[in-house]
């Protein structure tokens, strides 16, 4: 159900990303995943850089954060080998790289929990932080992480 909402949205995961550090992209512990933070990579590449409120517009960085809930969903299914273990969406940690006097994390992080209830509907309603930072990895606007609960 999840994957056909997916084909129904017009939207493709992209290849699950392959961690360039010393960690893995998904845990798994008593049914709940735990999705590593995901940078917005489109084909293995970081597109967008920089800051929110300077060089990314608010709008841009929305997209950004809907890329990162693509591949957080990628590498879960990579995990699971299919969504439809997928049971509730139960946190979002989003992480925003913001200029000085940029307040509207929530706004950003805003297009990947739209997302996710586009995708999810009830089993999207997540609870969620969104917070500013100096700087993310790669100069990347947005990073995010979730929490998951899923069947066996």
């Amino acid at each position: 159900m999840y994957e056909a909402r997916l084909k129904e949205l017009g939207l493709t995961l992209p290849d699950a990303a392959v961690p360039s550090f010393d960690y893995v992209p998904v845990t798994v512990h008593q049914g709940v995943a735990y999705v590593s933070g995901q940078l917005p990579k489109v084909d293995g590449e970081i597109r967008v850089t920089g800051k929110v409120g300077a060089e990314v517009d608010l709008e841009t960085a929305q997209g950004e954060a809907r890329i990162c809930i693509l591949q957080a969903l990628a590498c879960l299914k990579a995990e699971l080998g299919s969504l439809e273990r997928i049971v509730r969406i139960l946190k979002v940690n989003g992480y925003v790289a913001s200029a000085p006097g940029f307040n509207a994390q929530p706004k950003v992080i805003d297009g990947a929990s739209n997302l996710i209830g586009e995708i999810f509907g009830e089993a999207g309603r997540h609870a969620r932080a969104a917070v500013g930072v100096a700087e993310l990895p790669r100069n990347t606007p947005v990073e995010i992480e979730m929490i998951v609960a899923v069947r066996d």
